[in-house]
């Protein structure tokens, strides 16, 4: 079964916001106090279980820091897996998130699996970033992609709840 859920308002904060392939079960916690687990039954109506503090509450918020660190950021304006536009002079969100990637310390065959890319094409994606920065090795990337702002605010490595 396909889960799709549409939020609506502003556009998503960069980091705030993170994308999974399977959620393990939906679930609401507010400020790591209380959260609002949806019950399946078999009625018309919808019914939920609200958890208070306790191990259960903390089992619950395990469960969801662990997915948040397996998602991927979602970004505003969206990005295509299938390439980038030729001559473009900035990184598109596909490149940005490859970048984010290698700078938490994957490996580029970790970044291609996790993103469903191809090997070459996040070496690829690599070189046109060094080109687009005008360096010759990964670590002046890393270097230039901060100065120009290519990962500020990107991320979120503490989690929605750490602080």
């Amino acid at each position: 079964m396909v889960h799709r859920t549409v939020v609506e308002g502003s556009p998503p904060v960069p980091g705030l916001c993170r994308v999974v392939d399977r959620i393990p079960a939906e679930l609401v916690i507010v400020d790591r106090r209380v959260a609002l687990l949806p019950l399946a039954s078999g009625t018309a109506g919808t019914a939920a279980l609200v958890v208070h503090s306790g191990a259960l509450l903390d089992s619950l918020i395990d469960l969801f820091e662990d997915a948040w660190h397996e998602g991927r950021p979602l970004r505003p304006g969206g990005g295509s897996v299938d390439g980038s536009p030729e001559g473009a002079r900035e990184p598109d969100a596909t490149d940005l998130e490859v970048l984010s990637l290698l700078l938490a310390g994957l490996t580029d065959a970790s970044v291609a699996k996790q993103l469903g890319l191809g090997l070459r094409t996040v070496q690829r994606r690599v070189r046109r970033l060094m080109e687009l920065a005008g360096v010759t090795t990964r670590l002046q990337l890393g270097w230039q992609a901060a100065e120009r702002g290519w990962c500020r605010g990107r991320g979120g490595a503490d989690g929605p709840f750490r602080g």
